[in-house]
């Protein structure tokens, strides 16, 4: 499902969703390719790991791809292409690997943390009951 397709509330938390996350798409899929690569590449590596098109438009990745570079986290040469106008190659820094290990444990925590609430209906449930039970004792003190 693509954004577009969500009523306006969802669609604007779904943009907010992939703002987070392309940054760490994109800067896990360059560390592990090992190689430079350009963002049309990206694009279509990203739909073929994940076996589903990209849930943004591919034009946000450019954007994300030069605020990564500004932060130090990648870096980039142009380089000729044989079909057209030169392409911007992208690699990660040194510091990208670096930060790469601080995102990936902040995900899981982060990922974790929202699981167990999307998870957790019965607890929820039982957790809003107790805490109604203990705001009744104390207007009752």
């Amino acid at each position: 499902m693509h954004e577009t397709d969500y009523p306006p509330a969802v669609a604007k938390i779904q943009r907010q969703l992939n703002a987070g996350s392309v940054s760490v798409t994109l800067l896990a899929l360059l560390a592990r390719a090992e190689q430079p690569m350009y963002g049309y590449q990206l694009s279509k590596i990203l739909e073929q790991v994940t076996r589903a098109p990209l849930p943004m438009k591919q034009g946000t990745l450019y954007p994300v791809l030069r605020s990564l570079e500004r932060e130090g986290l990648l870096s980039s040469s142009l380089e000729p292409s044989d079909s057209g106008p030169p392409r911007r190659y992208y690699q990660v820094t040194p510091l990208g690997h670096e930060a790469l290990e601080l995102i990936e444990a902040a995900w899981t925590d982060t990922r974790n943390f929202v699981d167990r609430v999307l998870d957790g209906g019965d607890q929820i449930r039982r957790a809003v009951e107790a805490s109604q039970h203990d705001t009744t004792q104390e207007t009752d003190s």
